[in-house]
């Protein structure tokens, strides 16, 4: 028997039993869409929270007051910890590779013109914010290079603070009230958007001195450092802490490098799209069930078939090819049909949420359909050796 002939006898078997088959082919083909959807909606996720940290640059580094670690140490000796001042910022400027750095203080305020007033997000910086930041001002200007220990009353809006306060009107040159103080508008953020829940644009920038002052905060909560393209941010990090030792006496300081936190939460979202993609396997695995049992059950079936198949010079190796050859068939009917779905089901969920991100990597298209033809050539197996191990005289007599 021909190689040709092995696979026109596989189709006719299928074709045969068409509702056994599509019935077959369907628990593959729902198994592969939910594996190809949830993934897909797991590597959407990833790419969306990827983009969300690094769309203020990757080659930054943030220091926050107090050590992470936990030590057997008094609780006396917390009140002991130095803060991050204005200081520790200007000297880390001063770093070799650093080209600047961004001190920050963040808290919320009511901030009034004349009647209207909005509370939001008040965030105290440095003038070099949008350089680090990776921001742009849309009108007007940023912070001024003054002594940010004696910063003047300036501010700059965000896009949706100005809108609200001053809807089409120009602000620049108004005055604004932020607490006990009045501040003069010197610029207008472009339109960022959201982080991880946090409106950007709902914001006001001001001074991180005169942010002190107006939350009465001895430490800043942060300071954000800019290094070089091609500079190693361990080195960069190294450097610092060496600097923040001398100038504090001890390590009372967190450094973050952007690769250690991208590295972390890679991990973290590579373990949720595989979780998510074995919730589909499940369906998978109750797929290849399918497919065994029709095929054991066609074995019994078509003993007299397979009787005659050997009769006429059909071996062993021949019958065991058939039948697997007819579960790889079904499972590939059913995977082809299940990626059909998967990424046709990812497309307009994407359509019909589009703040719910899919992506569907080809990798894992072509990954699933190789898994569909390994699932019916595992099922396929057994029923097919079972066949291939019948006697032809006495399979002959089951007619």
């Amino acid at each position: 028997m021909f190689l040709r002939d092995t696979i026109r006898l596989s189709l006719q078997a299928v074709l045969s039993h068409g509702l056994r088959s599509f019935l077959t082919a369907l628990g593959i083909a729902v198994g592969i869409a939910a594996v190809v959807l949830l993934t897909s909606l797991g590597e959407g996720i990833h790419r969306y929270v990827l983009a969300e940290f690094t769309q203020f640059g990757t080659n930054l580094i943030g220091i926050t007051p107090g050590k992470t670690t936990t030590v057997g140490i008094s609780g006396g000796v917390i009140s002991n910890v130095r803060p991050l001042s204005l200081g520790d910022a200007l000297a880390l400027e001063a770093l070799p590779p650093v080209i600047a750095t961004v001190p920050v203080v963040q808290g919320n305020a009511a901030v009034e013109f004349e009647q209207r007033s909005r509370r939001t997000y008040i965030f105290g910086v440095g003038p070099e914010a949008p350089r680090v930041w990776q921001v742009r001002v849309a009108l007007g200007r940023f912070l001024p290079q003054d002594d940010p220990r004696t910063a003047r009353a300036f501010a700059v809006l965000g896009s949706k603070v100005k809108a609200e306060l001053f809807g089409s009107a120009n602000p620049l040159g108004r005055r604004v009230r932020i607490g006990s103080e009045h501040y003069r508008i010197v610029g207008v953020m472009e339109s960022k958007g959201q982080l991880l829940g946090f409106d950007l644009d709902d914001a006001v920038y001001i001074p991180a001195g005169r942010a002190l002052s107006l939350f009465n905060r001895e430490s800043l909560m942060e300071i954000d450092l800019l290094y070089s393209a091609g500079s190693s941010s361990e080195e960069v990090a190294r450097r610092a802490k060496q600097l923040l030792i001398a100038r504090h006496g001890s390590e009372d300081f967190t450094i973050i490098t952007q690769d250690q936190m991208l590295d972390v939460l890679g991990s973290v979202l590579n373990i949720l799209t595989l979780a998510v993609g074995a919730l589909g396997g499940i369906s998978l695995l109750v797929g290849g069930v399918g497919i065994l049992t029709i095929m054991t059950i066609a074995v019994n079936e078509r003993t007299a078939e397979i009787g005659l198949l050997r009769a006429v010079g059909a071996d062993r190796r021949q019958i065991l090819v058939l039948f697997i050859g007819e579960a790889v068939v079904l499972a590939g009917l059913g995977g082809l049909a299940g990626l059909i779905m998967g990424t046709g089901g990812a497309w307009i969920l994407g359509q019909a949420v589009p703040a719910l991100p899919t992506h569907t990597p080809w990798s894992f298209v072509l990954l699933a359909e190789l898994l569909a033809a390994l699932i019916g050539l595992l099922a396929g197996v057994l029923p097919a050796r079972h066949a291939a191990l019948l006697d032809p005289i006495e399979a002959l007599r089951a007619e």
